[in-house]
């Protein structure tokens, strides 16, 4: 693993210089008495991945955009810097994240939502947010800032550290700051539906797959299948006239509810699980509720059905299933003895005193 190491706290922002320092102090601490430490953010997905028996090492005051232009169209940034600043510097430009990675509440941060790895319905046609990331820095447990990628430079050691570190839940180390591609806003936006059960649904979604329509998320709803256009006006307008959906909706808070987990479909108490498919795989015979996004290769389920009945059904359809609340921890799916013995390697290269967020399940190490 190669990156260019700086001390923590070389920064021009006195705020962010101390914030740093703090951090680095209290990593070499945690290093020396070999005690384990939980990454923190906003606090945001603390449900997802709530902290064990471990001192938090708190990011969120290590903030600020280090770098935007937006005619790069790259924005770096902090670690703590809430997600909200992020977009809407963005926005006043013009421009968004297109991945559209959920926030869960008003406190995300970039590094907690970058550690999460998780994006929006918009990710089957613009890319998960591992595509969108350039370059991160991260600490270890010296309390040394190392950069990699990006705007920075070029990683050469044979891990491509940024996407490593996207998803990986803080195991591999507290993310420090990120660059990232961002994109302009579209011309356009709409959201257009159909009255259809779930098999007929996830046929025109596949069908759709196939075309040159500016289509920029799909799902199916309690029988409303909804496809958002996005692009230039002239595109998005005649997309409209061609598909002669049901509806038109010209209001777009179903898919901000969808992004961020605040539809009526997500209040249901039942058990929350997260079905990777294919696409054009139809209708899983489950019980409970099911959710479609992605154009078919995401299926939220909410069900009681026991873990071993979904990984099984999710497996023969060519896929896998996992839960996404913490609560249900035990339910994920074993690794494969290869699967394991790789990342124990990636995770001793980066983490050798085992400090980062050592009990995570969802991280799996």
């Amino acid at each position: 693993m190669t990156g260019r190491a700086a001390p923590a706290g070389q920064t021009d922002d006195p705020v962010a210089a101390a914030a740093l320092g703090a951090l680095a102090e209290q990593l070499r601490t945690a290093a020396a008495a070999r005690r384990p430490l939980q990454i923190a953010g906003g606090g945001s997905k603390a449900f997802l991945n709530p902290a064990r028996d471990e001192t938090r090492l708190a990011m969120a005051a290590y903030a600020g955009i280090l770098a935007y232009e937006p005619s790069e169209l790259v924005i770096e940034a902090r670690a703590g810097t809430r997600l909200d600043v992020v977009e809407q510097t963005l926005a006043a430009h013009g421009q968004m994240l297109a991945c559209e990675p959920p926030r869960f509440g008003f406190a995300s941060t970039l590094g907690g939502v970058v550690s999460a790895g998780l994006s929006g319905p918009a990710r089957p046609y613009t890319g998960a947010l591992r595509d969108h990331v350039l370059g991160v820095s991260v600490l270890d447990a010296e309390g040394r800032l190392l950069h990699f990628g990006g705007r920075v430079m070029k990683n050469v050691a044979g891990y491509d550290v940024s996407r490593l570190v996207t998803g990986a839940w803080g195991a591999l180390g507290p993310i420090a700051g990120v660059a990232l591609r961002v994109a302009p806003l579209p011309e356009a936006v709409v959201s257009v539906a159909w009255s259809l059960d779930a098999a007929a649904a996830v046929t025109r979604m596949t069908a759709l797959a196939r075309t040159a329509w500016p289509v920029n998320g799909a799902c199916v709803d309690d029988g409303l299948l909804r496809v958002r256009l996005a692009g230039s006006r002239p595109a998005v307008e005649e997309a409209v006239h061609a598909l002669r959906p049901d509806a038109v909706e010209n209001e777009l808070s179903y898919w901000q509810g969808l992004r961020d987990h605040r539809l009526p479909f997500f209040a249901d108490p039942a058990p929350l699980w997260r079905l990777s498919l294919p696409p054009a795989t139809p209708p899983l015979d489950l019980p409970g509720r099911t959710l479609i996004d992605w154009g078919g290769a995401q299926r939220w389920l909410k069900t009681d059905a026991p873990a071993a009945l979904l990984h099984a059904a999710a497996g023969a359809a060519g896929g896998h299933a996992q839960p996404f609340f913490a609560a249900v921890d035990d339910e994920f799916a074993p690794l494969s003895a290869p699967q394991r013995a790789l990342q124990m390697r990636i995770k001793a290269a980066f983490d050798p005193l085992g400090l980062f967020n050592a009990g995570s399940a969802r991280a799996g190490v």
